[in-house]
Order: structure tokens, then sequence, then C-alpha cells
């Protein structure tokens, strides 16, 4: 039989503790996100729909996205027992320097359209947790104003080839100046994809303001406020907009690009260089053997090619065929610190994330992108702690498993099924 008695409310203090009210609103939300994809939904609440869908979309029907994530998703871990790791490493040497953690963060285009810090924030957010930052052509923060924010970090860029090379050159004159330490020459845009939202939201650069993005910025008057009353968008390798992104990208890129380029670039640029937007093993040997400093294996976020490899699939191949001492990179649909254990373990040497990093910058500008790091830094710690490892060089293929869901179908095969 239970015995009851009448609460006592000095055992009930004890049980009941009420938690301190925070009346900090950026604060508050940030701290209610666990995941990246709480960061999402909370930029995607914050943000009008047309600056948010150039984040969060890909190309066509964005197949190379979806993949890529998926492919992170079907992962199996074998972990060790009787392994205890109380405290784990996560800094790794990469490319002639430290990073804290194993990723870094990558470049992205017209940053500030998704908040007004951009990437003021991003290098900021990188230099406190000591990893690098990466800033792209097609920033809305100039270089020296990106070394500026962070003196004494690791600043790279990230180069695109444009129809008037005197521009490209330039800029990679002006980040070695600048001490910038690694170039990445990317090799995946002669032309800009199709990004079907772009196109149906009508977004352009600058934003043109039609009754349907009046009527979506009505709830969001804090990014209109930031957006009208800080410094212009400009940007340092265009002279001119006025279109939607891919037609920018059209008229600035130029789709004969080649390893001629690259030479160019090679003797202008003193520091490492990693060829950016590969995509199969044999240009990943190619590349290795022309004495590059590294690859980042990618598919540009599933924004350009749309069913193009998935990086994080080609990743051990890829390992396999260049050999241990050559630096491999991946992106890509990492939106887990789970994702880049994963990626560590099957061969990468670093990883890189990009809208992960954007949706905390939409969620609270450099707060936000300090959450996103804090986040992806514990599930890293935690899926080490888990697997029993205590540094990243413990980590090995036997630890993952990569599920298959999608299975090519051999020439041969595909044959007797014709005949």
């Amino acid at each position: 039989m239970v015995q009851r008695q009448l609460p006592n409310p000095a055992e009930l203090l004890e049980l009941m503790k009420f938690k301190k009210p925070e009346f900090d609103g950026k604060k508050r939300r940030l701290d209610s996100a666990l995941t990246i994809d709480d960061l999402r939904t909370i930029a995607k609440r914050r943000t009008p729909k047309a600056a948010f869908d150039y984040t969060d979309g890909a190309a066509e029907g964005e197949l190379s996205l979806t993949r890529a994530r998926q492919a992170f998703q079907d992962v199996e871990f074998h972990p060790g027992i009787l392994r205890p790791a109380p405290s784990v490493d996560t800094s790794v040497e990469i490319l002639g320097g430290p990073s804290a953690l194993p990723f870094g963060i990558a470049p992205t285009g017209f940053t500030r359209l998704m908040q007004t810090e951009g990437e003021v924030a991003g290098a900021g957010a990188a230099a406190a947790a000591g990893i690098p930052f990466t800033l792209s052509t097609l920033g809305t923060t100039s270089i020296e104003g990106v070394k500026a924010t962070n003196p004494y970090g690791r600043n790279w860029f990230q180069l695109y080839v444009m129809r008037d090379r005197e521009i490209s050159y330039e800029l990679t004159r002006r980040a070695a100046a600048a001490g910038f330490d690694t170039l990445q020459f990317t090799v995946d845009t002669p032309v800009a994809g199709a990004r079907l939202r772009d196109k149906r939201n009508g977004f352009s650069i600058p934003p043109q303001l039609t009754l349907g993005t009046i009527i979506n910025a009505i709830p969001r008057p804090w990014w209109w406020y930031d957006f009208l009353t800080t410094p212009k968008l400009e940007f340092a390798s265009l002279s001119t907009t006025g279109g939607t992104v891919g037609e920018l990208l059209d008229a600035a890129m130029d789709p004969t690009i080649s390893y001629d380029d690259l030479a160019v670039i090679r003797d202008i640029w003193p520091g490492k260089i990693v060829i950016k937007g590969v995509q199969n093993v044999e240009d990943s040997v190619r590349l290795r053997d022309a004495g590059v400093d590294g690859i980042v294996l990618s598919n540009h976020g599933g924004r350009q090619l749309d069913r193009a490899p998935i990086p994080f699939h080609l990743l051990p191949e890829v390992r396999k065929a260049v050999g241990d001492d050559f630096t491999v990179m991946i992106d890509t649909g990492i939106m887990n610190g789970a994702d880049i254990v994963a990626a560590v373990a099957l061969g990468a040497d670093f990883t890189l994330i990009g809208r992960a990093y954007l949706y905390g910058l939409m969620a609270g500008g450099r707060a936000g992108v300090d959450r996103t790091i804090s986040i992806l830094r514990t599930e890293i710690e935690r899926t080490m702690r888990l697997l029993g490892v205590a540094s990243l060089a413990e980590l090995e293929p036997a630890h993952v498993t990569q599920l298959t869901r999608l299975v090519p179908v051999t020439r041969a095969a595909s044959d007797a099924v014709v005949r």
C-alpha cells in the first residue's frame, strides 16, 4: 500500500527549480536551437523568402543537394567499447597551419543579402573559434575588410576565373598582399546552374521590389531596416549589377577556363592552392600530379549541375587513388558534426560548411554563426566520445559504413537490359 502525505513545501522546492527568464530575444532564440536544422527554421522565419531561398535552394530539381544530405544520413557508425575518451582533441593541421576544428567556413556569395553583418560575422566567428574563413570572389565584404576583422587568424580566398582575366589576377594579388594563406581555385562554374527558386522568386541583385516581396517583408521589418540603413552592397569582382544571380554569373564567368589559367594563377599566388569543385577520381589524380596542394571534392552545394556526383560517396575512392599524403577536403550537405566525423574517418583531411554557416547568420548575425560552430563542435566531440576515439587521427574507415541507396548500374548490366 502506497503511503501518502501532504506535500511538504520545502521538499517541493528541492525538486523544482524555476528557470531564470531570458529577456534578450536573440539569445533566447539561439539558445533554443539545438541543431543546424533548428537554426534553419529560425532563419526561414526571419529572412525574406527570396533571400532565404537563394541560400537554401539548389539547381533544377535539387537532386544533388538532396542526395548529398541523404548520403550523410545513410551512415552507420561502428563504435569501439571499453575505450575511454574522457577528453577529445578536435584540432588538425591543414595546408600548413592549425585549425581548432576539422572544418572551416566555405566561400559564399552575396552574403550580406542573407543578413547585413555578412562576411564580417563569419570571419569574426571563425577567428574566435580558431578555424579558417574563406572569402568568395562574389563576397560582399572586401579582402581588406575581412583581414581587418580576422587579422591574426587564417583567411582563405576563393577565386573564380572571370572573362576579364585582369579582375581575377588583381583579386589574387590583393589577397596575397593581405596575408591570405590559401587560394581555392574554383573550377565547377563555367556557367551558372539553373537555380529555379531564384527565377520563380524574381531574386535579383539588387533586390527588386514587387507586390509579393513587399507582402513577404511585412512580418520581417528588421531585415529591411538592416538592408536599407547599412552601406550598399559592393562586389569586388562585379562592375555592374542588375539581374538574377545566374545572369550575373554568366556575364562574369568564362566557360573556357583551363589548365593554362591554373598555371597563370599559380605563378601569381605565393601560398597554398587547392582546386575546388573536383568531382571524379581521374581529375583528382591529375591535379595531384600537377603539383597543387590539395583538392575540395564538391558539387558546389548542388547549385551547379543537378544529378552531379555525391562528394561523400567519392571520398573513399579518391583517397585510395591519391594516397595519404595529398590533401583532400570535402563540402556539400554537411548539417551535423557527425557528418564531419564520418568524412574524416573515410579519408577527408578537412571539411567546409556553407549553408550551415548561413543559417546561423540569418538566425542571429555574428551570434548565430557562433552558435553554428558551437553546435557542430558539440556534435563532433560527442560522436568521437561515443565512438571511443580521443583524436581525429584515431578515426579510420572501419568506424563507418556507407549504406547504399543509389547503386550504379554497370555498363554490362545496362547493355543486357537493352538487349
